[in-house]
């Protein structure tokens, strides 16, 4: 059985429960990510959309897109907490919204062929233009 992670927003309005059990993760760099978030990238975590689950202040999520696909942030303080990605298959977890240590660290830089000018990405991992080539 896997552990339960828990997280939340800068306020601590919105909390969430998610499993260990993450597809994938990476650093996104694109510029809607970039926007979002406020940083040279979000890192992220993706899952089934069973294995989460909202624990506190659904009631006070600020959507931005369709039902199928849309970023969640607070509305009381703006985190980013999630995206809803693949038709709402999965959600993309904001790595920095989880309290708890993840079994999972990006695996690799996507959509770098957008990236901030100013921002160097100086690890090793794999860089791609856009997604992750399949």
């Amino acid at each position: 059985m896997s552990r339960t992670l828990a997280g939340k927003c800068f306020c601590g309005a919105v909390r969430y429960e998610v499993a260990d059990e993450f597809v994938y993760a990476a650093n996104c760099h694109c510029s809607n990510c970039r926007r979002t978030t406020g940083s040279a990238f979000k890192s992220f975590a993706g899952i089934e959309r069973d294995k989460f689950r909202l624990t506190a202040g659904g009631d006070r999520l600020l959507i931005f897109g369709e039902e199928s696909g849309h970023d969640a942030h607070c509305g009381q303080c703006g985190s980013l907490i999630y995206s809803l990605v693949r038709e709402g298959a999965h959600v993309h977890i904001a790595m920095g919204t989880l309290t708890d240590d993840p079994g999972i660290r990006p695996t690799a830089h996507i959509f770098v062929g957008s990236k901030a000018p100013w921002f160097t990405i100086a690890d090793d991992l794999p860089q791609y233009r856009e997604h992750v080539d399949d």
